[in-house]
C-alpha cells in the first residue's frame, strides 16, 4: 500500500465559513486532542538537547494527522525551518540498500543465503557470511565508522571522498566481531558490501537503482542518494550541527560535563558540519529526503508496495528482539528495525538525526527530522522526540519501566 500523503496544512477541511457572497473558504482543521501536549514536550526537549530545528510528520487514522516544522535553519536564527525543508536522513539508507537487494533476490538474481564470497571474494571469511547475515548485523565484519584513524580523517578533512573500497579496507584489516551468525553488531560495513553487489548485479549506480526501483515508482521526487563527490543538500534545508568532534565522541557521544553545562548556559554552541562529505556513507546512510517523501516511503516499506508478499513476510518476520541495557522494546531484521508497534529505521550523520516508522496495524506512520547529530549528553534527539510521540499515540513507553547508530 502506497499512502496518498496529505499535509495536516492542506488536510480535508472540517467545515466551510461563510465569507460573503458566493465565496466560501475552508476552515483550517482541527489540530488532534495530542497536539498541544505533544507539541509542548517536543519543543521542550529541543531546549533540552539544544537542537536548532526539526520537522514532525504524524500521519494516524485515529487519533489525528499533525505536522509541525520547529526552530530555525541556523543556530543564530537563518529563517524558519518548514515542512518541505531536506534532511540527511543517515541509517535511514540502509533499508533502501536492503530494500533493492531483497528486490533482486525475489526476481532470483541472488539468493539470501548465498555465501557473500559468490559476489565479492575478497571479503575475510567470505565464504561462511550469507548475504542474509549482511542485513541483519550478524556477518561479524568490522565497522569501519568505529576505526579512530577514520574518524579523524573525516574531522580533519571533511571534503574527502570516500571510495567503498577504501571504506572496506580499513574493516578488512580488523579482526571480526564474532563468527558469522553468532551475534549482532551494526556494522556499515555489511551495507557497502551490499551496495556493491546491487551495483555488480545491475550493471548501475546505486543511485540509479534507488531511482528505479525505488524513488520513481513511489513518486519520491524530494529523495536522492547523490553521488560520492557531491557534498550539497537541496535547498531548502538547514544546516546541520554537531557537538564535540567524531573522534572525541567515538568511545562516548556525551561531552564532557563542564562543556555540557556550557551547553546548556548556550555559551557553547554546536559546530555547522553541513558540507561535510557524507561519500563514506554512501549505500549505509547517504540518503536526503524531506518528511513527506519519508512518510509515504515507510509506509510502503513497511505496508507493502516495493517487494512482493513472499519477500514482504520474510523480511518483518527477520526482525529479532535485541538485548539494551534499558529492556527498550527493539528489534532489527532484514536492513529494518523495530520499535514497539512501529516498523522503520532510525538514522545518525554529523549534522542531522532521524526517525521513521510505520504500524502497520494501526496504520500510523511517524517521521522526525532535526538538524543536530546528538544532545550534548549524547542522547540522539530524534529518537527522543520519537519516544514521545509513541507515548502521546501509544499511551505507552518502549522502555518497560523509568529508567541504538553511529
Amino acid at each position: 500500500m502506497v499512502l496518498t500523503l496529505v499535509l495536516a496544512a492542506s488536510a480535508t477541511a472540517c467545515g466551510q465559513t461563510f465569507a460573503g457572497p458566493e465565496i466560501w473558504t475552508a476552515a483550517p482543521p482541527a489540530a488532534p486532542s495530542y497536539a498541544a501536549e505533544l507539541e509542548t514536550r517536543i519543543q521542550t526537549i529541543m531546549d533540552e538537547m539544544r537542537v536548532p530545528g526539526a520537522v514532525v510528520m504524524i500521519t494516524s487514522p485515529s487519533k489525528g494527522d499533525w505536522t509541525k516544522a520547529f526552530g530555525t535553519r541556523t543556530v543564530d536564527g537563518g529563517g524558519p525551518v518548514t515542512l518541505d525543508d531536506h534532511f540527511r536522513i543517515g541509517s535511514n539508507t540502509k533499508t533502501m540498500t536492503g530494500t533493492v537487494l531483497l528486490q533482486l533476490a525475489q526476481e532470483g538474481r541472488i539468493g539470501l543465503g548465498d555465501p557473500v564470497s559468490k559476489y565479492q571474494p575478497e571479503v575475510p571469511n567470505g565464504d561462511n557470511i550469507t548475504i542474509a547475515q549482511l542485513l541483519d548485523m550478524r556477518s561479524g565484519l568490522y565497522n569501519y565508522s568505529e576505526d579512530e584513524q577514520f574518524n579523524a580523517r573525516i574531522d580533519n578533512d571533511p571534503g574527502y571522498v570516500w571510495k567503498p573500497g577504501e571504506l572496506l579496507a580499513i574493516a578488512f584489516a580488523k579482526p571480526p566481531y564474532f563468527a558469522p551468525g553468532a551475534g549482532f553488531h551494526y556494522s556499515n560495513t555489511n551495507l557497502i558490501l551490499a551496495g556493491l553487489i546491487i551495483e555488480q548485479l545491475t550493471g548501475s549506480t546505486l543511485e540509479d537503482a534507488y531511482r528505479q526501483r525505488i524513488f520513481g515508482p513511489l513518486g519520491l521526487r524530494q529523495t536522492l542518494l547523490p553521488a560520492l563527490a557531491e557534498a550539497g543538500i537541496p535547498a531548502p534545508h538547514p544546516q546541520g550541527y554537531m557537538f564535540g568532534t567524531n573522534v572525541s565522541t567515538l568511545a562516548n557521544p556525551a561531552l564532557p560535563p563542564a562543556e555540557q553545562a556550557a551547553a546548556a548556559k548556550g555559551e557553547l554552541l554546536p559546530r555547522n558540519v553541513t558540507g561535510s562529505n557524507p561519500s563514506w556513507a554512501w549505500a549505509a546512510g547517504g540518503a536526503i529526503s524531506t518528511a513527506a517523501d519519508l512518510t509515504r516511503y515507510v509506509t510502503a516499506l513497511v505496508g507493502g508496495g516495493l517487494l512482493d508478499p513472499a519477500m514482504q513476510k520474510t523480511r518483518l518476520d527477520s526482525i529479532q528482539p535485541l538485548q539494551t541495557p534499558d529492556g527498550a522494546d527493539i528489534g532489527y531484521g532484514l536492513a529494518i528495525a523495530r520499535f514497539g508497534p512501529l516498523i522503520g529505521h532510525d538514522g545518525q550523520i554529523p549534522g542531522y538525526n532521524s526517525f521513521m516508522a510505520h504500524d502497520p496495524a494501526a496504520e500510523n506512520s511517524v517521521i522526525v527530522l532535526t538538524s543536530l547529530y546528538a544532545a550534548p549528553d549524547g542522547k540522539q534527539p530524534a529518537n527522543a522526540i520519537a519516544m514521545a510521540i509513541i507515548q502521546a499515540l501509544y499511551g505507552r513507553s518502549l522502555v518497560p519501566s523509568p529508567s541504538p547508530t553511529r
